[in-house]
């Protein structure tokens, strides 16, 4: 049940389709972090590149890269063949045996990530990367506890949401996972009383030191942090604190892993965002862009010395579709696309030359814009109800009906927008076009306009 409209669509689901797909969704289909009977999802019926169409044919500019993960767009041709053609010669394979698929993409990955983190662990996602990253730091240490930032988002599965310092964390919250959570710098909403970056980084690192003290750095395996965080707000860490996380981890005998599961893959500017502080992590989590998503697909960056833990002794963990060859396959056709393509550098151009000016005239036009911020294809807008104040324009941890507005007015004029809280992020693929970048800007410029009668 397929038909095609004007304007060089894909095929899409005919008016029928599209009604059956939503009423079977609606009857079996139970969907996360939802209440489920007060949803009422849009059907995606096609996408390609920068754009998707829903059930009624309408066309939408995806700034949001579904869950910032579709780095390349939707459909790169020669990610689907890749596919494809992997699907003809081997669909799966158990991790036990060689595929050349697993070891090529495995070859990619290592070459691309910063300094000797050249054994990958390949994972199903980003949560289970970064269970298994925990895991491998404990072992290594013969430690237990963890540490995590609050304000940051590193997965859904039990150990992951706990180490996440969100409200998601709040209702599975076992308190039995050896997490415990700090401050990270976040000088809009400083919890150190700064004035500068300079002091907010002073100060979160002095607070790191003293929780490590009081909790004792015998008893810590790991500190994780996303190297610059994601659905918390984008917010970058100021100069010298990921240098200062190193050295503290350095001293203390600590493992510190980096969460690039969003951040990771071009989205930056760089192929990882740690690159921007000149820091090489112990351990690095990726999933989301290493195949913008195209097959699940997740891993661990391990560091010699961790690996040489488990040269001869059994690493005591492993998956049923690890390095799953459709994946690998995607993964591969992925990066090639990407350094082909010159994807990375044209990520960090329309950050430096069309999102990032863009943002920063939104700033100084629009009342209700409280802090614009970002690199790459990677920005939020902190959206306030008083300036002065710093009011959000949604508490945290909920929405409000002014963003529910702004939501909509950003659909109604074919922007899929990505939102958390009181902000709206700016992350579309690394691919998307100048025109097609200013484009969506501008609707965006228009709905901040809404937002500015909103907060009067």
């Amino acid at each position: 049940m397929t038909s095609t409209i004007d304007g060089g669509a894909p095929p899409l689901l005919d008016a029928e389709g599209a009604r059956r797909a939503y009423e079977l969704d609606r009857k079996h289909v139970f969907h996360s972090w939802s209440a489920q009977d007060l949803l009422d999802p849009m059907v995606i019926s096609a996408a390609s590149g920068s754009h998707v169409w829903d059930g009624d044919g309408k066309k939408y500019l995806d700034f949001s890269s579904q869950l910032v993960n579709t780095n390349i767009g939707h459909q790169h041709p020669a990610v689907v063949s890749a596919i494809a053609a992997q699907a003809a010669k081997l669909c799966t394979i158990a991790p036990s045996y060689v595929n050349d698929a697993r070891s090529e993409a495995a070859r990619l990955i290592a070459e691309r990530t910063p300094g000797e983190l050249d054994r990958i662990f390949f994972t199903n996602g980003g949560a289970d990367a970064n269970e298994h990253a925990v895991r491998m730091a404990r072992l290594h240490t013969g430690r237990q506890k963890v540490l995590s930032a609050y304000r940051s988002y590193h997965g859904g599965t039990q150990l992951a949401v706990n180490l996440t310092g969100d409200p998601r964390r709040w209702s599975n919250d076992s308190a039995s996972t050896g997490t415990v959570h700090f401050f990270p710098p976040y000088l809009y909403r400083t919890a150190f009383h700064s004035t500068t970056e300079s002091e907010e980084s002073s100060r979160a690192l002095e607070h790191l030191e003293q929780l490590i003290a009081y909790e004792g750095p015998a008893t810590i395996a790991a500190i994780i942090l996303e190297s610059i965080p994601g659905t918390a707000g984008i917010y970058l860490p100021p100069p010298g604190y990921l240098q200062g996380v190193r050295e503290l981890c350095n001293r203390y005998g600590i493992v510190l892993i980096a969460d690039e599961v969003m951040s990771g893959f071009g989205r930056t500017g760089k192929w990882f965002a740690v690159e921007h502080f000149d820091v090489v992590p112990d351990l690095l989590t990726f999933a989301k862009g290493v195949n913008s998503g195209y097959v699940p697909m997740g891993g661990v960056a391990i560091s010699p010395e961790i690996a040489a833990t488990f040269g001869t002794r059994v690493y005591p963990g492993g998956l049923t579709y690890s390095g799953h060859p459709l994946a690998a396959a995607a993964a591969v056709a992925t990066i090639n696309a990407m350094e082909d393509e010159g994807m990375v550098e044209h990520a960090a151009e329309l950050g430096r030359s069309v999102i990032g000016p863009a943002l920063a005239g939104f700033a100084e036009r629009h009342a209700s814009v409280g802090e614009v911020r970002g690199t790459g294809v990677f920005w939020a807008i902190e959206l306030v109800r008083d300036r002065a104040t710093r009011e959000p324009l949604a508490p945290y941890g909920g929405s409000s009906g002014e963003m529910n507005q702004l939501l909509a007015a950003c659909k109604s004029r074919g922007l899929l927008p990505f939102a958390n809280f009181n902000r709206i992020h700016v992350v579309p693929p690394c691919n998307t076009s100048v025109a097609d970048t200013e484009t969506g800007l501008g609707i965006l410029d228009e709905v901040l306009e809404i937002a500015d009668g909103l907060v009067g």
